[in-house]
């Protein structure tokens, strides 16, 4: 099978799949992990990492994810289809973005240094600034907005308080080690 363009990730092994035209744009340094499954408009920008077993579907509207961005293994990223008077929701993951394990972000807007817990769910219209986090195990219901620095937590989520200095830094930290995992990942299989 074909080679991804500009690295060596096997295309056996990934699941790259064109819908109605439109291919997923994936940036020649983002490292993509065997079992993921990436549809339609999708792009991924660089130094972002998918890992394995995530489905990104951009079949019903576009999934951007920002660089050094990662997708933690088992998640899913959707979008929200326009249809009548409902303008949809594409789904923007910006930079330094960290996605936990088994996530489900659908149709929202993850704005870049933003956080989703493992097993945490963000619906339609939803939208995390800066800093904020959504805990693990918690869901954004449609069209809430989790601002700057904020912890939410909780089915439905709410706000719990505002995040330390030194959770905003672990944080952050959480993103610089995946992108260097992921370095690691790429020039291991190539």
């Amino acid at each position: 099978m074909g080679q991804h363009k500009g690295s060596e990730m096997r295309m056996d092994r990934i699941n790259i799949v064109p819908f109605r035209g439109k291919t997923p744009r994936i940036d020649p340094t983002a490292w993509i992990a065997p079992g993921c499954h990436i549809i339609g408009d999708v792009e991924i920008g660089p130094d972002a990492s998918i890992w394995y077993n995530c489905v990104l579907r951009g079949d019903s509207n576009c999934i951007r994810v920002g660089a050094r961005s990662n997708i933690q293994d088992g998640s899913v990223i959707h979008c929200d289809a326009a249809d009548g008077a409902n303008p949809g929701y594409p789904t923007d993951i910006g930079e330094d973005v960290l996605v936990g394990h088994m996530a489900m972000v659908h149709g929202s807007t993850l704005m870049s240094g933003s956080f989703v817990g493992i097993g945490a769910i963000v619906m339609d219209g939803s939208v995390i600034e800066p800093g904020g986090m959504l805990a693990a195990g918690a869901m954004l219901t449609p069209s809430k907005r989790i601002g700057s620095n904020e912890l939410w937590v909780g089915r439905p989520a709410k706000l719990l308080r505002e995040m330390s200095q030194a959770e905003l830094i672990r944080n952050q930290s959480g993103v610089h080690h995946y992108a260097q995992l992921a370095r690691e990942f790429r020039l291991a299989a190539s």
